[in-house]
């Protein structure tokens, strides 16, 4: 969902959970503009152990239009605070493997250290606003993860 709700951000945002794979090269895309002199992304990753245990796949659900709408106005509150040019956020639902991307965040602005700080917050800030829960599958059993966890 491209500059959703009626606070136009930018024409360089982004803001969507999909089943689909994600691409990191599809939101630098959406990001950069020609006054950048950083862009700045986060890729989350499916890892093969929690605290320990084995894990062998993660399973994401959403409620997507709370989440992407979640997402457009935390990207409000960073491109305000940091003078982005730019800011995308896509989330993957469905069950991944190890290895899989389940999140990308990227962030464009005339200097790095905006970028970077920004891109760190709205990772944060998604962990901790948008409802978006994950199953952890182990070897020997499954938990449902609540909403700003691991």
């Amino acid at each position: 969902m491209i500059g959703q709700s009626n606070t136009v951000v930018s024409t360089h945002t982004l803001f969507e959970v999909t089943d689909q794979p994600l691409s990191v090269d599809d939101l630098v895309e959406v990001v950069l503009t020609e006054g950048d002199g950083a862009v700045v992304t986060f890729v989350g990753t499916v890892r093969d152990n929690t605290n320990g245990r084995k894990v062998v796949a993660l399973e994401y659900e959403a409620y997507a239009e709370m989440a992407e709408a979640e997402m457009h106005r935390i990207g409000v509150e960073v491109i305000e605070k940091w003078k982005l040019h730019g800011i995308a956020m896509r989330h993957r639902t469905g069950k991944l493997s190890i290895g899989e991307i389940s999140v990308v965040i990227a962030t464009s602005a005339p200097h790095r250290e905006a970028a970077f700080e920004a891109c760190s917050e709205a990772l944060d800030l998604l962990k901790a606003r948008v409802p978006v829960w994950k199953k952890e599958y182990f070897e020997d059993g499954e938990v449902w993860v609540g909403q700003g966890a691991g």
